[in-house]
C-alpha cells in the first residue's frame, strides 16, 4: 500500500515523479502496489485521482483524526500543523495495509510531497 502526503494542488506529473522514485527506492513495481490511501481532503484532488488511475490503484481516504491515531517512525510538527495530523503518508500506508502492517520504505520527502510504501503484516 502506498500512502501519499501532498500539498494542495499538486499535479499528477509531479505526483507520479515522486512515486516512480519512491518504488526504485524501494525496490518495487507499480504492479506490487495495490492501492494509495492519502489524506480526505486531497483524495479528490485531480492530481491524487489522476496519478492513482495512471498506476491503476483506487483511493483509500482517511481523516487527519483517524490518521493522528497511527504510530509512525517520522512524526512532523509541520505536517501537524498544517493537515492536523503529524504523518499522511506513513500513516495513511500503515492504516490501508491493516493491522500490524510494516513500512517497507519509510517517508520520501520530494518538493510538494511525500510518498511511504507498507505491506500486510502476512506479506511482511
Amino acid at each position: 500500500m502506498l500512502g501519499l502526503g501532498a500539498r494542495a494542488g499538486v499535479p499528477e506529473a509531479e505526483l507520479a515523479a515522486a512515486i516512480d522514485a519512491a518504488l526504485r527506492v524501494a525496490g518495487l513495481a507499480a504492479a506490487e502496489i495495490v492501492g494509495l490511501a492519502t489524506l480526505d481532503r486531497r483524495a479528490a484532488e485531480a492530481g491524487v485521482r489522476a496519478v492513482a488511475g495512471r498506476f491503476g490503484w483506487p483511493v483509500l481516504a482517511f481523516e487527519a483524526a483517524r490518521l493522528a491515531e497511527v504510530e509512525v517512525p517520522n512524526p512532523a510538527a509541520t505536517v501537524a500543523a498544517a493537515a492536523g495530523t503529524p504523518s499522511v503518508a506513513e500513516a495513511a500506508a500503515l492504516l490501508a495495509a491493516g493491522p500490524g502492517a510494516v513500512l517497507i520504505l519509510a517517508k520520501r520527502v520530494f518538493p510538494r510531497s511525500t510518498v511511504a510504501i507498507a505491506r500486510p503484516a502476512a506479506t511482511a
